[in-house]
C-alpha cells in the first residue's frame, strides 16, 4: 500500500505541474464553446438561478476528459455568475483525476467509474473523519466512430467490436463486417483501431460492455488500462477522436460530443433493430441503472446488454467525486456551489446540447441532497 501510493504521489505531482501549466481558467485554453465567460450575453441569460453563496478563490480540479465539454459549459456559465470563483479543470483522465484528489492536490475529481473499495480506503486520509464519495452528474452514449470512405452507415455486433479491437479482425471488407452489412460498399482496407493511451474511465466502460456483451470473443479484464494486443492509442476522447477524423480506415470509441463529424456505428443488440448512439438511446439505458453505493456514495451499476428496443448498451456515466466530510476548508463553499450548480435543473438542463444525457430524476434529486450535505 506504501509504494501504491508513492506511485500516485508522484503521479499527482506530474498532473499537476502539467495542471498549473495548462488549467483551464474560466473557459478555459482548450475550451471548445468559445467566447469568454465574462462577455457572452447567451451565458449571462443563463446565469440567474445560480447561488454563489460564500463562493471564492481558486478551485482545483481533474480527470474524466469525457465531461470536459460539459465542465467548459458549467463553468463559463457558473463563473460569469460568481466573478469571485476561478475553475481550473485539467480534463487529463480518470485515473490521473482520482490520484490527485487521493493525494489532497484537488477540491473534487471526475471519473468516468466508481471508485474501487481500496480507493475509497485510502482517501480517509485526505477526507477528515470521513470518505470520499461518487456523485453522478453526466451520462451518455460511447460512440464508436469510424472513417471508411463510401460507408455512411454501419453495424457492428459486440463480438465484431471485440475482434476488431484484438486485432482479430483486421481489414474493413472482413466477412464477418460483411455479414453484418449486406448493402454496404466495404472497401479492401487496412483497419487502424485506436484506444486510449491513458487511464480512461472510458476505456473501463468500454471494456465492461465487451466482456458483457462478447465474452468468449473478449478475453480481457475490464480496466481503466488498455488491455488487448495491437492497435494504435492517443492521448483522451480529443486524442483518438481526432485520429479517427484524419485517418483513413480508422475506428475508435469516444464520447458522443467528440463525434462531430464523424460517422458512429449503429450497435447491434438482443433487440430487433439496431441502435443509434444517441441522447435518447443512452437516456433510455441509463434510467435501467441501480444504485449500489452505500452511505452517501450514489455508485451505479449499469446494464451493459439491454434487451430493450432503442437502448444503446454503450454507456457511460461520469462522477464527481468529493469528500463526504472533511474538505477542505478554503474551498469547501466554492466545491459545494459549484457542484450544486452542476446538478440544478439549470446545470442538467444544458447537458443535451452539449451531447450528453442529463442523470434521471430520482437519480440526480439524490444528488442534489448529498452535495447539500457535504462538509
Amino acid at each position: 500500500m506504501k509504494l501504491q501510493r508513492k506511485n500516485r504521489r508522484a503521479l499527482a505531482l506530474g498532473a499537476l505541474a502539467v495542471s498549473g501549466a495548462l488549467a483551464l481558467t474560466a473557459c478555459g485554453s482548450d475550451d471548445t464553446s468559445g467566447g469568454s465567460a465574462s462577455g457572452d450575453s447567451s451565458a449571462s441569460a443563463q446565469t440567474g438561478n445560480i447561488q454563489c453563496d460564500d463562493a471564492k478563490g481558486q478551485l482545483q480540479a481533474s480527470g474524466s476528459s469525457a465531461q470536459k465539454n460539459a465542465i467548459d459549459a458549467w463553468v463559463k456559465n457558473y463563473t460569469a455568475a460568481c466573478k469571485d470563483v476561478q475553475i481550473n479543470y485539467r480534463p487529463d483522465g480518470s485515473g490521473a483525476g482520482i490520484t490527485a484528489f487521493l493525494q489532497g492536490q484537488t477540491a473534487f475529481a471526475g471519473s468516468d467509474s466508481a471508485l474501487k473499495p481500496e480507493e475509497i480506503e485510502d482517501s480517509k486520509e485526505i477526507c477528515t473523519d470521513g470518505q470520499a464519495i461518487d456523485l453522478p452528474m453526466v451520462g451518455g452514449p460511447i460512440a464508436i466512430g469510424y472513417n471508411v470512405p463510401g460507408v455512411d452507415e454501419l453495424v457492428l455486433d459486440a463480438a465484431t467490436i471485440s475482434e476488431i479491437f484484438d486485432s482479430k479482425i483486421t481489414n474493413w471488407n472482413d466477412k464477418k463486417i460483411a455479414k453484418l452489412n449486406p448493402d454496404a460498399k466495404l472497401p479492401d482496407l487496412k483497419i487502424q483501431a485506436f484506444h486510449r493511451s491513458d487511464e480512461s474511465g472510458t476505456t473501463d466502460n468500454f471494456t465492461k460492455y465487451l466482456k458483457a456483451a462478447a465474452p468468449k470473443a473478449w478475453p480481457y479484464e475490464p480496466g481503466k488500462s488498455w488491455e488487448a494486443k495491437g492497435g494504435q492509442s492517443a492521448q483522451g476522447s480529443s486524442g483518438v477522436a481526432q485520429q479517427v477524423k484524419q485517418t483513413e480506415g480508422a475506428i475508435s470509441y469516444f464520447e458522443l460530443s467528440y463525434a462531430k463529424d464523424i460517422n458512429t456505428v449503429d450497435v447491434k443488440t438482443e433487440a430487433a433493430e439496431p441502435v443509434k448512439a444517441t441522447i435518447e438511446n443512452a437516456t433510455a439505458a441509463i434510467g435501467a441503472a441501480k444504485v449500489v453505493g452505500t452511505g452517501k456514495d450514489l455508485a451505479l451499476e449499469l446494464d451493459y446488454t439491454p434487451e430493450a428496443e432503442g437502448a444503446y448498451p454503450l454507456v457511460l456515466v461520469t462522477y464527481e467525486i468529493a469528500c463526504d466530510k472533511g474538505n477542505k476548508a478554503d474551498t469547501l463553499p466554492a466545491t459545494k456551489s459549484f457542484l450544486n450548480y452542476m446538478a440544478s435543473e439549470d446545470g442538467q438542463g444544458l447537458l443535451a446540447d452539449a451531447g450528453y444525457a442529463p442523470m434521471p430524476e430520482e437519480i440526480i434529486t439524490k444528488v442534489r441532497d448529498t452535495i447539500s450535505s457535504l462538509s
